[in-house]
């Protein structure tokens, strides 16, 4: 599952593709203690926040995030698109929750490994 793949299954829009859309998803966080995010280690990881900021996006970068969800619908603020275009971390966001969106992409992961174990 890539971010594109993402996207599609959180009815969301991407704001910036990012140097690598097609860079594999290995975890999901979601939260919004950016604190809390910078306690993960793990690659490939994406991080679903309803944290419209710039400090998002640095929080991620510097965890190694594979991209960046803004839930809930939030507006971003101008200067975000840039950021994220200037640390190459993919951007998106979603009308969903937080919650749905982790349901969504749960539900997407289950169904691609289904597929790929009948294949």
């Amino acid at each position: 599952m890539t971010i594109i793949d993402v996207v599609k299954a959180l009815d969301g829009t991407i704001c910036y593709a990012g140097q690598g859309p097609g860079r594999h998803l290995g975890y999901v966080m979601a939260s919004d203690l950016m604190s809390d995010v910078l306690l993960v280690d793990a690659d490939d990881m994406l991080l679903v926040t309803s944290l419209a900021s710039d400090q998002a996006l640095r929080t991620a970068q510097i965890v190694g995030a594979m991209g960046v969800v803004v839930a809930n619908g939030k507006p971003l603020p101008s200067t975000m698109v840039d950021v994220a275009r200037s640390l190459g971390i993919p951007l998106a966001t979603s009308p969903l929750s937080k919650y749905d969106c982790c349901v969504r992409i749960h539900k997407a992961r289950m169904a691609e490994k289904q597929c790929g174990a009948g294949a």
